[in-house]
């Protein structure tokens, strides 16, 4: 019997062990620049700037959950519209890979386009909904588009499946919106979306929020929106600014204990409007 043997058997085994664990890390390194990259798209697709009119106030925030390969598609864009109005969306992408990086910034940027031809909220969440299955995409995507006249206060919003948001008033009184909602984007053809008017009032405030901020293993739906109800309330009450609020509703998400991503979008203003 040769006494070499064990040591032979040995030193194939470490050389396997540091093949695998080559091959290991260089999956790592992939799979992490894949991470990268999505993150990167996400951030590089959203709005670099909020607009701005007299009396608006608009705060945002953003939490992109890149956990391992967990790379979500939720998006938040305000802009000025051909008609002065500002336009507002919010929303999130099925799936958590660089596929739904990808698609979140197709759908907001068809929000944006389609908004030069038609701000009719329900009217476009419909156009956009039927461009996105011309495209022949697995992919579908929830979202909230609210148009809002900054001189007025007036707020019209359309809803695909999405959270619905807040709303509280400066005399302490506050809510979940009970807007009638469509289906997401990118299920169906030929889906219409109803049209709920609100009037966001001096001192009031709406908080537009993705589910990653108020749902996962450690907070039901429910809880996570009654806590954005009672911040939203104390904050219109004390006459928080919307970053401050922004910062304390993002606070929440931070507790549903999962690895989604999150987004806040909070409207306030301290105009001439009427009451609600």
């Amino acid at each position: 019997m040769s006494l070499m043997r064990p040591t032979e058997d040995g030193d194939e085994l470490l050389a396997r062990l540091g093949s695998l664990t080559a091959q290991a890390r260089e999956l790592a390194e992939l799979q992490r620049s894949r991470v990268e990259l999505a993150v990167a798209l996400q951030r590089g697709m959203l709005p670099r700037d909020l607009p701005a009119a007299p009396g608006l106030h608009l705060a945002v925030r953003y939490a992109p959950a890149y956990h391992g390969l967990n790379v979500g598609g939720d998006w938040y864009d305000a802009f000025t519209m051909p008609d002065g109005r500002i336009g507002l969306s919010i929303g999130d992408v099925q799936g958590h890979n660089i596929e739904a990086a990808a698609f979140m910034g197709q759908v907001r940027v068809t929000l944006r386009a389609l908004a030069s031809v038609t701000s009719e909220p329900g009217e476009l969440l419909s156009r956009t909904n039927d461009l996105l299955l011309s495209l022949g995409t697995d992919l579908f995507a929830t979202c909230t588009f609210m148009r809002l006249d900054p001189a007025t206060g007036v707020l019209e919003s359309a809803r695909a499946g999405h959270t619905p948001h807040i709303w509280a008033t400066q005399d302490g009184r506050s809510g979940i919106a009970e807007d009638e909602g469509g289906p997401p984007l990118g299920i169906q053809q030929g889906m219409e979306y109803a049209v709920t008017r609100h009037r966001l009032t001096t001192g009031g405030v709406f908080v537009l929020l993705t589910d990653g901020v108020v749902e996962g293993p450690s907070l039901s739906v429910d809880e996570g929106l009654d806590q954005v109800v009672r911040l939203a309330g104390i904050a219109a009450v004390a006459g928080m600014e919307a970053s401050s609020l922004a910062a304390a509703v993002m606070k929440v998400a931070e507790r549903v204990g999962h690895e989604d991503d999150a987004a806040v979008l909070v409207v306030g203003h301290d105009g001439p409007a009427a009451r609600r």
